[in-house]
């Protein structure tokens, strides 16, 4: 006979479907959704918004900032080489640490004496690549007010560019000064206008790499 009392099902195991299942996915949580997109391209777009915001009198102060800095360096390069020029005879050298002597050189390179062997035209064209590089540098400090670690890193390669120019329009060369050793094996003499130069591009690679952090990390 059959039961007379057939066993039902547990209640609510089949006849409902899961609250997870029903429910529809919240917009932007998907892997498809593009949810990760959208703040990277609200950032950049902020950070431009903001740049242009900025009104034209305080650019042009944060201008004049960044090439007083730039001014600094040319005049500590220029004074610097001054008194070397003024104190030792060519080649000559003072022995002051272990790996490290002054001493008084000329490049007709660019930094660190490349290209020193090239005849007599390098000399106006790094003059003309600096020239061009310090317009391009100028624009690029007022278009970029806001980003104060980009800045630095633009006035001081201005700084170095526009020291290193004036000792090929004066001289025809470049006064170097700080040579490092150890035993037999010399690194290219250099000043404070390389110094500058070298520090600088530091900071842009430094700039990229915590822009680029930024980017992948924006703040809520």
């Amino acid at each position: 006979m059959p039961d007379p009392h057939p066993q039902q099902p547990p209640h609510g195991s089949a006849s409902r479907p899961s609250p997870a299942a029903s429910s529809p996915a919240a917009p932007g949580t998907g892997a498809a959704s593009g949810g990760r997109s959208a703040p990277k391209a609200a950032t950049a777009a902020d950070a431009r918004a903001a740049l242009q915001a900025i009104p034209a009198a305080c650019r042009w102060r944060a201008l004049g900032g960044w090439l007083l800095w730039a001014l600094v360096i040319i005049g500590l390069d220029q004074l610097s080489k001054a008194w070397v020029s003024g104190s030792l005879g060519y080649a000559e050298r003072i022995h002051l640490l272990p790996v490290f002597d002054l001493t008084l050189l000329f490049n007709t390179g660019a930094a660190f004496s490349f290209l020193a062997e090239g005849g007599g035209a390098q000399r106006w064209l790094f003059t003309g690549i600096a020239l061009v590089a310090a317009i391009l540098i100028m624009r690029w400090l007022y278009t970029h007010t806001g980003q104060r670690l980009l800045c630095l890193a633009l006035a001081s390669i201005l700084g170095g560019a526009v020291g290193n120019a004036t000792d090929r329009l004066a001289h025809g060369h470049v006064v170097d000064f700080l040579l490092f050793y150890w035993r037999d094996w010399y690194f290219p003499a250099f000043n404070v206008a390389d110094i500058a130069i070298t520090c600088g591009a530091i900071l842009l690679i430094l700039d990229e790499i915590l822009r680029g952090r930024r980017a992948r990390h924006p703040q809520p």
